[in-house]
């Protein structure tokens, strides 16, 4: 059914509300997103929307996704389709695919073109704007009757700084006018805003429904890295009210349910809003916890599992993490290690045991491959996060390899705020080993991401500490670099003969080779904490899937730099020839007692090869 059809024929009296998932990077967080969903659906959501990759990057899992929840779950669904930077032909046969799954739902997006926009043409010139695909699906016989079509819009503005207010307006007007049935909003967090936003758009003329976007605050470092994508507005109240439980994962996610209650509350109570969305980050228990308190819940059996959640999938979901492991870290890519929540009352209260409790943390690219949320602490397939102006005036121009080890040198040396592999300053933590990092880096080994080893550190210790009081914590030692074909040979060959045993390692380019001393379905638990009471939890995890995953990202982010600069410029021609020929390399060492073990492995034995087996 059309979404404004459901909408005006609803008969429940509570408002309604939409749910949005994006498509996981790995093949069993998708097997485990559907039962996600399954149990989600007994709550009777309105509809649940499927992200759209940039480009169309996740096209293939998108659709599938999509229509399993049309078709199987019985779920109303919306597919996002982004029409820029697409191959010609693209949008059509996505649109005939959708139509013959039974989906009448469309998201309407411009798309995000690459970063070097100012150099971009779009792939199928008759897609420039948002408008142009909405026009599109209208004006085709094949497809104007049969899908409601719906558009975004930014009540904090676009996240292009350069489109002000009012020409933001007009551009939505252009696509209502084009025939789009309702409006989905970015996410934000200042309800007065929003309210000031709405009222402008009305004054426009425009009538169809506006659904505003809620993301409930999962942690500190992914709400910073979400704000700054979006360009939301937070209000000063609630950067006071994170600012002391920032470093608590449990306290700031409570903390993320009673705000966005408390938002949803006077949107709905407004008389304004007739309903919401919730963007989820496949995540379930803060929407879960933000439904009941605002008693929209509907008790109702769950219906029987879709028959696609097969005899492999279920398999794949009961592979999931043992009930006694808590494996709920903070994302991270680059140099910062990646901690669990501070309140582990959750401990033993896994899959298998409480399914609407399992990971539920953002689950960045250290934590467990298997989770739905694994890699991603946004829906949108996004990678650099500055614009082209930011780009170039923390980056300059590299034109040759040294002018690439010098900017790596400066990230590490603080005179710059971030690599586009790790758009942050370099962590406390990794500045434990900086010397080492330093001396990496300057034989042209680029460094992403480290961390030091520990052994038994107090869990209040002020840079390595987390988790509760009077707990110990424990790390391996790992770096993870950008290096060349003949260090992968070296550490192939001194994994077996030089490392007694201690070393493993992944290696991987961006023409899909890579290399491993790993056994396939083995996981690497790095960082663990022991705590009174409690059973051993473990936050970061390197493995085959996860490295698979990141090793696609990073090379992406090679390409995406690239495209800051001018075609055949010595800068580009730079990045793209480094993409081609450079290895990322992660290496852990196991003896945890020896804080020098990886170092000596490394930095003394390649060193004094120079390039052999000596």
């Amino acid at each position: 059914m059309k979404l404004t059809d459901k909408i005006n024929n609803r008969l429940r009296s509570t408002p309604y509300y939409t749910l949005e998932f994006f498509p996981p990077k790995t093949e069993q967080g998708f097997a485990n997103l559907l039962t996600r969903i399954h149990r989600l659906s007994q709550f009777q959501p309105l509809a649940v929307s499927i992200t759209w990759g940039a480009g169309g990057s996740t096209k293939d899992r998108s659709l599938e996704l999509a229509s399993i929840c049309q078709s199987e779950h019985g779920t109303e669904t919306i597919l996002h389709l982004t029409c820029t930077n697409v191959e010609s032909g693209t949008v059509q046969s996505v649109l005939k695919a959708a139509k013959d799954a039974g989906i009448q739902n469309i998201l309407a997006l411009r798309g995000d073109p690459p970063r070097g926009a100012e150099y971009w043409i779009p792939t199928d010139p008759q897609f420039n704007h948002a408008s142009d695909l909405v026009a599109a699906i209208r004006s085709s016989p094949e497809f104007s009757q049969h899908f409601c079509v719906g558009v975004a819009a930014y009540p904090d503005g676009h996240p292009d700084q350069e489109v002000d207010e009012e020409r933001e307006l007009a551009n939505l007007k252009r696509k209502v006018d084009a025939g789009a049935d309702f409006i989905v909003t970015q996410l934000f967090y200042d309800v007065d805003a929003f309210f000031a936003w709405e009222r402008k758009v009305r004054a426009k003329g425009i009538t169809v429904p506006i659904i505003p976007g809620i993301m409930p605050i999962q942690n500190y470092p992914s709400f910073l890295r979400v704000v700054k994508l979006t360009g939301s507005k937070v209000p000063d109240a609630v950067h006071k009210a994170l600012e002391p439980i920032r470093h608590d994962d449990a306290k700031v996610k409570d903390y993320g349910v009673m705000l966005a209650t408390s938002m949803v509350q006077r949107l709905t109570n407004s008389g304004v809003v007739k309903g919401v969305h919730f963007c989820t980050l496949n995540l379930e228990l803060s929407v879960r916890k933000v439904l009941e308190r605002l008693q929209w819940t509907v008790s109702s059996p769950i219906p029987p599992v879709n028959k696609l959640i097969d005899d492999s999938t279920q398999a794949a979901s009961k592979s999931e993490p043992e009930a006694h492991l808590l494996i709920t870290p903070e994302s991270a890519v680059g140099h910062l290690t990646v901690h669990p929540p501070s309140d582990t009352t959750n401990v033993g209260k896994g899959e298998l045991n409480d399914p609407s409790t399992w990971d539920e943390y953002p689950n960045g690219r250290f934590g467990d491959a298997k989770s739905p949320a694994y890699g991603g602490v946004e829906p949108w397939d996004s990678t650099l996060a500055s614009s082209h102006a930011e780009a170039i005036a923390k980056w300059g121009n590299p034109k040759t390899e040294a002018d690439l080890t010098a900017l790596f040198l400066a990230h590490l040396n603080g005179h710059i705020n971030g690599t586009p592999f790790w758009e942050s300053p370099l962590s406390p933590e990794s500045r434990l080993i900086l010397p080492h990092l330093r001396r990496m880096t300057a034989r042209g080994w680029w460094t992403v991401g480290s961390q030091p080893a520990a052994d038994a550190v107090r869990s209040d210790d002020p840079i390595l500490g987390w988790g509760p009081v009077n707990g110990y914590v424990f790390q391996k030692a790992f770096v993870e670099f950008f290096a060349s074909r003949e260090d992968v040979d070296w550490l192939e060959r001194s994994a077996k003969t030089k490392s007694g045993g201690l070393v493993t390692y992944f290696a991987g380019n961006a023409e899909g080779e890579w290399a491993t001393n790993m056994l396939d379905e083995s996981g690497n638990a790095v960082t663990w904490g022991v705590f009174p009471g409690q059973e051993i939890a473990q936050s970061t995890i390197i493995e085959r899937d996860s490295f698979l995953a990141w090793k696609e990202e990073a090379f992406r982010i090679w390409a995406e730099w690239s495209q800051f600069y001018p075609p055949e410029s010595p800068e580009r021609t730079l990045l793209e020839q480094m993409r081609q020929e450079r290895w990322l390399i992660s290496i852990v060492h196991h003896d945890f007692k020896d804080p020098n073990g990886l170092w000596h492995f490394w930095l003394d034995g390649r060193e004094s090869s120079n390039g052999s087996d000596s």
